[in-house]
């Protein structure tokens, strides 16, 4: 058991086994947070749960999975932030020719499932009277319709609208949505990104230079846990120092 009883010092974080989330949950345990760390890729999540020692414990589930969430939820208890990372990319495809099932994996898990956690946390936030909503997106969130791939591009989308929805509906209370551009990370999903053989610009540029190291990503998460809701509600932000620059603002 994880519960703290109403100290709301538990934070959850989706695709914590690598990447972003793994440096996520590193830098909340380092902040006094217990952190959940929820998937259906056990031995990942086990890995980071390593790093964090007492403060981490992994829960099997998939994330778009209503019964198995809700169950995870209520095991916790009052979660006060929630970092929604979890994503894939299943390729470029053009719509026409474009695999249904790829379509309906990549709008589970980056669209519902979000939704689906966010739905199971806001009560317990509520009763705590404080927490955080923090969804991974990407600028993929504005591109143009210009090429395939429209599946990842609609999610991001999708998540960027829901944030917005969201905090319109938490403005003035102690909770908030937001939304965050990791910037640019050498991650597993880059690897699949540069396999698959699409935005190879992109792609060229993180593998010379390396990449944003996922740090940068922490340290913005953990500014938006210390700072006051009215500060990052409903807002898209980017990390400080990427390799580039932001491009939009909302």
């Amino acid at each position: 058991m994880m519960k703290t009883g109403k100290t709301g010092k538990i934070a959850l974080i989706t695709g914590a086994g690598s990447g972003v989330g793994q440096a996520v949950a590193v830098a909340l345990a380092q902040e006094g947070f217990l952190v959940a760390l929820v998937g259906r890729r056990v031995e990942k999540l086990k890995e980071t749960a390593t790093l964090l020692g007492e403060r981490g414990r992994v829960f099997a589930g998939d994330v778009s999975d209503l019964a198995a969430m809700a169950a995870i939820i209520k095991e916790i208890g009052l979660v006060s932030v929630l970092v929604n990372n979890a994503g894939v990319h299943n390729g470029f495809d053009k719509i026409t020719e474009s695999d249904p099932e790829r379509w309906r994996q990549s709008l589970m898990t980056n669209v519902y499932a979000p939704y689906l956690l966010a739905r199971l946390c806001a009560p317990g936030m509520k009763e705590l009277g404080w927490g955080r909503i923090i969804n991974v997106s990407s600028a993929a969130g504005f591109a143009l319709p210009d090429g395939p791939g429209a599946d990842y591009i609609l999610s991001k989308y999708t998540l960027n609208f829901f944030t917005r929805q969201l905090a319109a509906e938490l403005s003035g209370t102690e909770l908030s949505c937001c939304a965050i551009h990791p910037g640019e990370v050498k991650t597993e999903m880059w690897e699949d990104i540069k396999d698959f053989g699409g935005m190879p610009g992109w792609a060229d540029l993180v593998e010379s230079t390396g990449g944003d190291p996922p740090e940068k990503a922490a340290e913005l998460v953990c500014k938006i846990v210390a700072t006051t809701a009215s500060e990052t509600n409903g807002k898209f932000l980017w990390i400080e120092g990427g390799i580039q620059p932001p491009r939009f603002t909302w």
